[in-house]
């Protein structure tokens, strides 16, 4: 028996030496089991042990505003714990006390730490996120479409060809990114959330809407539905017989936070198998993945899930925003861009920070966007070069930083749309004056003298026919938001 414990003992310190950086706990049939990190059971964190009191006391403090959650996976594969005070994949996964402004951050701890009353906290808690800009854009005023008078909350419409689908089911992750854009959706304030069950409700929709080529399923995560219930949205999208119907998108985090699964997850054969009826049905599969560093690409995981999921016939595009602390340099994009290609990932988009959340925390200046994504840009072959940013999702449209230039004596931004409420503005260039400091559209003013932008007028004209009391958007209207 000896003999035996002390095998046992030299085969764990083999497998799991303390000074490494990853861990991996292989359990019964070879499995990842899944275990999820959150405020209520942070001291059930296997690494609990490394993180200061004061660290500890930040990430239960900001966790009260923001969602938080990690999992077995992230915190076993993906985190250099070594490190971790710096390292991209903890401050994306764990909550950071300057995610708060020290005024905001001291209010919350003196009310959590001095035992204020629920309700109290609540009401404080809520105003914060309130002065957050949960909705960036106008996407709750303006995104939200009706059908035959009833508001129809799981569906966004911004643009012509592309409609967004919410599934009730699907508005939580494997684990939360720190700077999620869509943080609202985990805050348990249902008015913040967009979310909806009735399929039937999205195929009418769709019916009376044939310039929807796109539908894009997103959250939250979809890829967090068991099978059997994705498998009724989408079987309900075939069966409704949309000549139109194009391509059908899923936006996911799960090939980075939990790719088992579409390995070992009981349902993850059903998964595959609803990928592979999509497209043998001649529609195209798209899973748009939010992958935001190279890391996340590493793992034996998530390289066997990424084969797996393109056996089906489904293609697999990337995107992420440029995040200051996490991916705020050209080398860490052109590194993550050229391993995406090897394994058949297509490089989509570099997104700006959006003005939501902890934006002042994770964003960086347009400029310095600018200069990232060109010096990254210009590391990368030809094959690498699908991708397009920087790009700002603002309210009148997809906006990318197409260059910074000298014109008529004046430093300017060369903008461009590359998506628009109306779709005639895109491609369109036009000049914004230079500002070092600025960090969104609304940040930037007219070049050249001008009193607006060349949309304007008709963005705030689209604008006002969608609040029209019982206005319901269709395909005839230049406004699809």
């Amino acid at each position: 028996m000896a003999g035996a414990s002390l095998s046992f003992s030299l085969i764990f310190r083999i497998l799991c030496p303390p000074a490494k950086k990853k861990c991996r706990i292989i359990h019964k049939g070879g499995t990842m089991k899944y275990h999820a990190f959150a405020r209520h059971n942070l001291d059930k964190l296997p690494t609990y042990g490394r993180l200061s009191q004061e660290q500890i006391r930040s990430i239960k403090i900001v966790s009260e505003v923001f969602p938080f959650k990690t999992n077995n996976y992230v915190v076993n594969e993906l985190i250099d714990w070594d490190n971790y005070q710096t390292d991209p994949m903890y401050i994306l996964n764990f909550p950071q006390r300057e995610m708060l402004r020290p005024g905001q951050f001291k209010s919350l701890s003196d009310m959590v730490e001095g035992n204020a009353s629920k309700a109290d906290l609540a009401e404080y808690i809520q105003e914060l996120r309130l002065n957050l800009n949960p909705h960036p854009a106008g996407q709750m005023e303006h995104n939200v479409p009706s059908l035959q008078g009833k508001v129809l909350t799981g569906i966004q419409h911004k643009y012509r060809e592309t409609m967004l689908f919410f599934p009730t089911q699907g508005q939580t992750c494997h684990a939360y990114c720190t700077f999620c854009f869509r943080w609202p959706q985990f805050t348990g304030v249902n008015e913040l959330k967009f979310a909806m069950k009735q399929a039937s409700l999205m195929i009418s929709y769709l019916k009376q809407n044939p310039s929807i080529t796109d539908i894009l399923i997103t959250g939250g995560d979809p890829m967090v539905m068991k099978a059997s219930i994705l498998e009724r949205y989408i079987q309900a999208i075939l069966n409704a017989d949309l000549p139109q119907l194009q391509t059908i998108r899923i936006g996911t985090k799960s090939l980075s936070f939990w790719p088992y699964r579409y390995l070992t997850d009981p349902d993850s054969g059903e998964l595959l198998d609803i990928f592979r009826r999509v497209s043998e049905r001649g529609i195209h599969l798209a899973l748009m993945a939010h992958i935001n560093h190279p890391v996340e690409l590493g793992t034996d995981a998530a390289k066997e899930a990424i084969t797996r999921i393109r056996n089906t016939g489904a293609n697999i595009r990337s995107q992420s925003p440029l995040l200051r602390n996490i991916n705020d340099d050209p080398a860490t994009w052109s590194d993550m861009w050229k391993k995406q290609v090897k394994l058949g990932i297509v490089p989509y988009y570099m997104f700006v920070a959006r003005d939501t959340g902890a934006h002042k925390y994770f964003g960086v200046s347009l400029e310095r966007a600018h200069h990232i994504f060109n010096s990254a840009y210009q590391q990368t072959s030809g094959i690498c070069r699908t991708v397009r940013g920087p790009s700002m999702s603002a309210g009148p449209g997809k906006v990318r930083i197409a260059g910074i230039a000298e014109l008529k004596g004046e430093k300017v931004f060369v903008l461009e749309f590359l998506q628009g409420r109306n779709p005639e503005w895109v491609g369109k260039p036009f000049f914004a004056a230079f500002d070092a400091d600025a960090q969104w559209l609304d940040d930037l003013q007219p070049a050249f003298g001008e009193k607006e932008f060349f949309y304007e007028q008709e963005y705030r004209k689209l604008l006002k026919v969608d609040k029209l009391p019982g206005h319901t958007l269709s395909s005839e209207n230049k406004q699809y938001a």
